[in-house]
């Protein structure tokens, strides 16, 4: 009886960290989208005003 809750909880505890670092990923690649965007058009601006 012990043994199982022991391995319930380890399942739990597991489940929990995967959960948390997946959303953490997600998050984590929205910022990297939107600060690529950032530095795009950082990167743009300032080639179009080199040339002119």
């Amino acid at each position: 009886m012990n043994l199982a809750l022991i391995i319930i909880i380890v399942i739990a505890i597991v489940l929990a960290i995967v959960g948390g670092i997946t959303e953490g990923l997600q998050f984590l690649l929205w910022v990297a989208i939107i600060v690529g965007v950032i530095a795009l058009i950082a990167f743009l601006l300032r080639v179009l005003r080199k040339n002119t």
